[in-house]
């Protein structure tokens, strides 16, 4: 069975022009109506775009904008003729008609709102499979059944990834949470705070997990003061968080423009956290490997060098990191020999 089905130029040009359509029309909420200009900053030898301007009393701000690539910079140019809501909705739904891949209503509803509060303009990530499910469109193709699920995971980097947000960003998520009416509660931690995860009683299957960078406080969950949300710290998502990218989710509703980690970094953070899976979490390690190896099975065929970029600077983070992504690399090897993954990745 293939691991994936190339869409049809019909539909990968819908999907381009649903995400230059989405971010114009993003970035014209943000700075509707305010006199100011497009600036760069250099944070850690990347470059990222912001939108500076000067309030009522004469405080200069900034909203972020986005990487430097060049859809933030065409975004740009764009940012005078962004589209409306109906337009938005109608380009989506010919997207959806010419093949690419649509969210559920429900979980577009839920990343819609939190895009809608500010959540990823604060820096917030969307990981997991939903994000495995953009990279569908984003690299114009289909997935086979490793893209289901009924998880929305969430992360934030917090101070383990820099990208000169500014500092007066503030977000309520748990608000934007509740203001969906859609049943969702914080599951209580030991301790009988707030946890990291939130679900409809209703539908157990159905929910919203927010994750961050561990750090010496250890797996205890976390109250983030600038999201109002608790986070569930965790080993190694650093790693998918330091260079993410910009992709359109959408579905016959509309459509919002989402930061998802790198699909190069997703991949091979897939291999790394592999051996961490056992017991009952084997089925989310099969679903691992699946989801690294269909886009490693792209990658190498069309960009090959950047899994190796990204192959390099992992392995570069010392002996434990590499110990553990040699056990994902061998289980790939051993889930599809005919990648060659283990003769193309190798230690330095």
């Amino acid at each position: 069975m293939p691991r994936f089905t190339e869409l049809s130029l019909s539909a990968q040009t819908a999907y381009a022009q649903l995400f230059d359509a989405a971010s114009a029309a993003e970035l014209s909420r943000s700075v509707a109506n305010l006199a100011g200009s497009f600036a760069q900053k250099t944070v850690k030898g990347r470059v990222y775009w912001y939108f500076q301007h000067t309030d009522l009393l004469g405080v200069s701000r900034q909203i972020y904008v986005g990487p430097d690539t060049p859809e933030v910079r065409r975004l740009v140019e764009l940012r005078a003729n962004a589209p409306g809501a109906d337009a938005l909705r109608a380009l989506a739904r010919s997207a959806i008609a010419l093949g690419c891949q649509p969210l559920m209503a429900r979980h577009f509803r839920v990343i819609r709102r939190l895009l809608d509060h500010g959540f990823f303009k604060a820096g917030g990530v969307l990981v997991g499979t939903h994000a495995f499910l953009a990279y569908g469109n984003l690299l114009g193709v289909s997935w086979g059944d490793a893209s289901r699920t009924q998880d929305v995971d969430f992360a934030h980097a917090g101070k383990s990834v820099s990208i000169a947000l500014p500092s007066n960003i503030e977000v309520d998520v748990h608000r934007a949470i509740e203001s969906l009416e859609m049943g969702f509660l914080p599951i209580s931690g030991l301790a009988g705070k707030a946890g990291a995860t939130y679900l409809n009683p209703k539908e157990p299957d159905f929910r919203l997990d927010f994750l961050t960078p561990r750090h010496r406080g250890g797996d205890a969950p976390i109250e983030h003061p600038r999201l109002h949300v608790t986070m569930q710290p965790l080993r190694f998502i650093e790693y998918s968080l330091e260079n993410v990218v910009q992709v359109a989710l959408f579905s016959a509703e509309g459509t919002g423009v989402v930061n998802v980690p790198h699909p190069a970094r997703y991949a091979l953070h897939k291999l790394l956290i592999y051996g961490e899976r056992s017991g009952s979490f084997t089925q989310k390690a099969n679903k691992d490997l699946a989801q690294a190896a269909a886009l490693l099975d792209w990658f190498k065929i069309y960009r090959p060098w950047e899994v190796e970029e990204a192959w390099q600077d992992m392995v570069n983070r010392g002996k434990g990191w590499v110990s553990r992504v040699e056990r994902g690399l061998k289980a790939l090897d051993r889930w599809a020999p005919e990648l060659g993954v283990a003769d193309w990745l190798k230690r330095p």
